[in-house]
C-alpha cells in the first residue's frame, strides 16, 4: 500500500529517546504512513541517555507533513531560542493535518507560537510551563484541541500516536496497530502519575524537576513575547 500520510518527527541534541521512538514506532508500523525522523543534518545525535538517533531527512529536503511530531527532553532548552528550529515547524505547522507533542515538546511547540489559546498537557512537572507559551492546560494522558493533540509525559507518546492513527486511517487500522505492537500497559505499580503514586516519591521528583522548570521559563516567555511581536 503506498503511502498516503506523511508524519514527522522532531530529532534533536538532548531529547528524550523513548518520545521519539515509542510514537515512531507506531507511525512506522501504520500501513498507509511514511515517517521521517527531522533534524537539520542526518548526523548522528545523542538522545539524553546518549543514544545516537540519525534522522532521515533535513529541513530542506522534509515534505508537508500530514503530522507533524515533537517529542520531549530536559535538555530542550536551547530549541527555544533556535529560530531555523522555530522557523520550521511553523512552516509545517501550517499545512499539517495534525500539530503534536509528546511530554515537554509542547513547550517547543509553545515556544514557536503554536500552542496560543489551545489546551494541552505535558509531563507533570513541567505543566506550570504550558501557560507561558499561552497554552491552557488541560489534564490528560492525550489532550486534543481542534488539530493540536499533545500527549503527557513519556511513554504518552504511544497513545497520541495512536490517537492520530485513528484520526488518519479509522479505527480498525488504529485498532491493528495496538493488537501488531502488543500495546497493553500493566505496569507492576500504580504510580505512574502524581495523582496515584505516593506523595513522598513525587514530592522527590518535584525537587529535581522544579529548578529545571525554572530554568526554562525565561526563554519561554521571551520566545512567545518575540513571536506575538512578529505575528500577523
Amino acid at each position: 500500500m503506498s503511502a498516503r500520510f506523511q508524519a514527522g518527527l522532531l530529532l534533536y541534541p538532548g531529547l528524550t529517546q523513548l518520545d521519539l521512538t515509542g510514537p515512531y514506532q507506531v507511525f512506522v508500523s501504520t500501513p498507509g504512513i511514511e515517517t521521517h525522523v527531522v533534524w537539520k543534518d542526518t548526523l548522528p545525535v545523542a538522545s539524553d541517555t546518549g543514544l545516537t538517533i540519525s534522522a532521515t531527512r533535513n529541513f530542506a529536503d522534509c515534505p508537508q507533513l500530514d503530522v507533524i511530531c515533537v517529542p520531549g527532553g530536559l535538555a530542550q532548552a536551547p530549541m527555544h531560542e533556535d529560530a531555523e528550529v522555530l522557523e520550521f515547524l511553523r512552516r509545517q505547522a501550517a499545512g499539517a493535518r495534525f500539530v503534536t507533542s509528546v511530554c515537554t515538546g509542547s513547550l517547543i511547540l509553545g515556544a514557536a507560537g503554536l500552542l496560543d489559546g489551545y489546551r494541552a498537557t505535558t509531563h507533570w512537572g513541567f505543566r506550570d510551563l504550558l501557560p507561558a507559551v499561552g497554552a491552557i492546560y488541560t489534564p490528560g494522558r492525550v489532550v486534543r484541541d481542534r488539530n493540536r493533540i499533545t500527549g503527557g509525559g513519556v511513554t504518552a507518546g504511544i497513545d497520541m500516536a495512536i490517537t492520530c492513527v485513528a484520526e488518519l486511517l479509522g479505527e480498525n487500522a488504529a485498532r491493528t496497530v495496538q493488537l501488531g505492537i502488543e500495546y497493553r500497559p500493566a505496569p507492576p505499580f500504580a504510580s505512574g502519575h502524581p495523582d496515584e503514586a505516593p506523595p513522598e516519591l513525587t514530592a522527590a521528583l518535584s525537587s529535581f524537576f522544579t529548578p529545571l522548570a525554572a530554568g526554562m521559563r525565561p526563554a519561554l516567555e521571551a520566545a512567545r513575547s518575540a513571536h506575538r511581536e512578529i505575528a500577523p
